[in-house]
């Protein structure tokens, strides 16, 4: 199934390698049915654990899964990286080990750089896009602007230089625009942490004092403003809503209850 959502980016060649997840292919049952990898949801822990060995054969590498909370904590995975570590960001320069992010409406984003010399994966909803504390004050960045360039200055400490506009990105599903409705206090933050809301934010028809808000778009854009110009994937189309596909993503805004797909990227000789 990942044809459908794949980076298309062609960097198979210096050793790069992705993966996207569905709903499909697991063990799990009920409103986790049946490839839910989240540990955290309320599924049995025996079938999140089948699943996620199941997603490691077809990977061939580790995958090494986080403890994500909307934060903006950056790690560096080795294959000697523990699994359930808090984090929202990650990224690795050894190879056999796969940064992974799990969702349910947030966005996964997947990095490389195109020699080979790095890759990463980010974790991207609303709050860690925009660099909200969990008392909604903004803080000095977003999670991108953050992420990419403490992976910037832990590389120079290791002799790796680079630009971050030489960074490749992969957008993967999120909750679509259609579906996204948020209330002032969403609006109000980006206004505040952009200047405007560049048209990011539409009047919903029937509930005043609500939008529905293009995260795909927002993160283009900021990706765009910190030098990034290629970017792959989510195109803000319906294919890669996860609400509106059911059958292959899990949704916690559609569904309240819900699993976890994710996304992987690794480094392979």
């Amino acid at each position: 199934m990942f044809n459908r959502w794949n980076a298309n980016w062609g960097l198979e060649s210096v050793g790069v390698h992705m993966r996207l997840s569905t709903r499909l292919g697991g063990v799990s049952q009920g409103s986790f049915a049946s490839m839910n990898l989240g540990l955290h949801v309320g599924d049995d822990p025996a079938c999140v654990l089948k699943n996620r060995s199941l997603w490691m054969h077809q990977l061939g590498v580790q995958p090494i899964f986080l403890n994500q909370v909307h934060g903006q904590s950056l790690i560096e995975l080795t294959p000697k990286s523990l699994q359930g570590q808090e984090a929202d960001a990650c990224f690795t320069v050894s190879k056999g080990v796969a940064c992974t992010m799990m969702v349910a409406d947030c966005m996964p984003i997947l990095i490389a750089h195109p020699s080979g010399s790095f890759v990463g994966a980010l974790h991207v909803g609303w709050r860690g896009f925009l660099g909200v504390d969990a008392h909604d004050e903004l803080m000095e960045q977003g999670i991108l602007a953050h992420a990419l360039d403490s992976i910037s200055k832990s590389l120079l400490s290791q002799g790796v230089s680079h630009e971050t506009g030489q960074v490749w990105a992969w957008l993967g599903p999120c909750i679509g625009v259609n579906s996204f409705e948020v209330g002032p206090l969403v609006r109000d933050l980006y206004v505040a942490r952009f200047g405007a809301d560049h048209g990011l934010f539409r009047a919903h028809h029937s509930k005043s004092q609500k939008w529905y808000f293009n995260l795909t778009q927002a993160v283009s854009l900021e990706l765009g403003r910190l030098g990034i110009e290629n970017r792959f994937g989510n195109n803000g189309s319906t294919d890669w809503c996860t609400v509106t596909q059911e059958e292959f993503f899990f949704s916690h805004r559609r569904d309240g209850v819900s699993g976890r797909f994710c996304a992987s990227i690794w480094l392979q000789s």
